[in-house]
């Protein structure tokens, strides 16, 4: 993994099918989900196997999720290039639909996404282990970093809260936060 991001992979973490085991009790099976990041399509092929349909776009193919959006779907799935997970959670925020990104832990770590976490909603599901991700060499190791699924609008039950230390609260950013 870390000759990976030395080479300049840092975005091309391919999920294994196993770490969609928390999800699913959380996804209705009539959902049509929309993988937009969909790398070499593993999550692709898991989500298809277990009956749902799944419209799969990636940037790599010219579907870019930032700026494109399917005509029908129901729930975002993704494990979205952790380089830009915050232009990916605005524009999930936006659209207004349930999603489930699989990103680091690190992501709390900012005011601004906490601010989006506070005003929007999130539901957390936490692994009792590290993802084993396939790198770009094909092998797939223990991941050095920590992941979860963010997601919102799933009724996964449990949610989180968010705070400032300061006097004021940020202004909430704009969404689509009905639940």
């Amino acid at each position: 993994m870390i000759a990976a991001m030395k080479q300049k992979y840092s975005n091309d973490f391919q999920t294994p099918p196993e770490a969609l085991t928390p999800l699913l009790p959380h996804l209705k099976k009539k959902w049509t989900i929309w993988e937009c990041a969909a790398g070499d399509g593993n999550l692709v092929k898991a989500l298809r196997k277990e009956g749902f349909k799944v419209v799969s776009t990636d940037i790599l193919t010219g579907k870019d999720f930032l700026n494109w959006e399917p005509k029908k779907y129901d729930c975002i799935i993704t494990n979205p290039p952790y380089s830009i997970k915050q232009e990916f959670l605005e524009r999930a925020y936006m659209l207004g639909k349930p999603f489930a990104f699989l990103l680091p832990l690190t992501t709390f770590e900012t005011e601004k996404r906490q601010n989006f976490f506070r005003c929007c909603g999130l539901e957390v599901i936490f692994f009792d282990k590290r993802i084993n991700f396939q790198t770009p060499d094909g092998n797939g190791d223990g991941s050095w970093f920590a992941t979860a699924w963010f997601t919102n609008w799933m009724k996964v039950g449990k949610e989180l809260t968010f705070t400032s230390i300061g006097d004021t609260l940020s202004d909430c950013p704009p969404c689509k936060t009905s639940r």
